[in-house]
């Protein structure tokens, strides 16, 4: 998908706007998954509290050469992608029209508005917002900015980029799918370096279109996609991504919300780091998946931390939240 070049040219980008994350090492969760070793890449420590925040910064900084004319950007999210297009849109004194379904997560709404994103709420789901925001495109000088495009996923694609070159010797790495820029990637930054690591996608049992997708060949629309873990919350899979980690990864798993609500608890215990629904379905699959890690260096992507502080509460006391 890209050359190792064309990464290391969206790292130096990024990094002069986003500080690498750390790849930690943590004995509780290799003991917890019989694993010999685990490494959690913390994108939950970078700004905006999730990785999506990198692809923003490759994206605008494409927009601004490409398309001059533009006076901004129009897009749709659950939250993390929101906040990353607002700050780097405000970063280059552009808008950043943000919509979101109704409904959704106070906090990220919150934090969207305060980087300078002007929020609009429409539909039941994720992608109601979106088709609505695609709809609206072209009223007002703004660039549509759909959920999956080359220079986002150039962007994030750094975060793998940085896993791998702390730990060129993993064995297996557990990435979450939404719209599918985060697994894509990791497989890209590991092709790229000619590594050899299983990448594994995980998806959510109640917004599965990825893994159905998968099986069938071809993108496959879900009726619904409810779950608390909102950043894999989508029903329509995107064929471009699919196109990639389809044949890019070892294999798709699905999750349900208590195993989600189970990985955070153990992020917590284990880590004392937040985790996001999304954020936590890497460790949740692994945790499904114990008996294939023995012997094995797993890396886990904690993709973000911006959960409601209500959500977060009712999980460390034991609950999952209902949707």
């Amino acid at each position: 998908m890209f050359t190792l070049s064309e990464l290391e040219t969206a790292q130096r980008l990024v990094s002069a706007h986003v500080p690498p994350t750390p790849a930690l090492d943590w004995p509780l969760l290799a003991q917890a998954l019989g694993a010999r070793q685990v490494i959690v890449k913390h994108e939950n420590h970078a700004p905006t509290g999730a990785f999506k925040v990198r692809g923003g910064v490759t994206f605008l900084d494409w927009l601004r050469r490409a398309h001059p004319d533009m006076q901004g950007v129009i897009t749709a999210t659950r939250g993390n992608h929101g906040q990353s297009q607002a700050r780097a849109a405000r970063a280059l004194g552009l808008r950043a029209k943000i919509l979101v379904p109704q409904g959704n997560s106070v906090e990220k709404n919150a934090a969207m508005r305060a980087y300078g994103g002007e929020l609009v709420e429409h539909g039941a789901d994720f992608d109601e917002a979106r088709e609505e925001a695609m709809r609206l495109a072209g009223q007002e000088p703004l660039y549509p900015v759909p959920p999956f495009h080359r220079e986002l996923v150039r962007g994030v694609a750094t975060y793998g980029l940085e896993l791998f070159h702390a730990h060129p010797d993993l064995d297996r790495v557990y990435v979450p799918i939404g719209c599918g820029s985060g697994i894509c990637g990791v497989i890209a930054a590991r092709d790229a370096l000619g590594l050899t690591c299983e990448v594994v996608g995980v998806v959510s049992t109640g917004a599965d279109g990825a893994l159905r997708s998968v099986r069938a060949g071809h993108a496959v629309e879900t009726p619904q996609a409810r779950t608390f873990a909102d950043g894999m919350a989508v029903r329509v899979p995107v064929p471009e991504a699919l196109a990639i980690y389809g044949p890019g990864a070892h294999h798709l798993g699905a999750v349900s919300d208590a195993q989600v609500a189970d990985a955070i608890r153990l992020y917590f215990t284990a880590t004392h780091n937040l985790a996001e629904g999304a954020g936590a379905a890497a460790l949740a699959l692994a945790m499904a998946e114990t008996g294939q890690l023995a012997g094995r260096k797993v890396g886990l992507v904690l993709s973000g931390g911006n959960i409601d502080r209500a959500w977060y509460a009712q999980v460390l006391a034991g609950g999952v939240p209902a949707v």
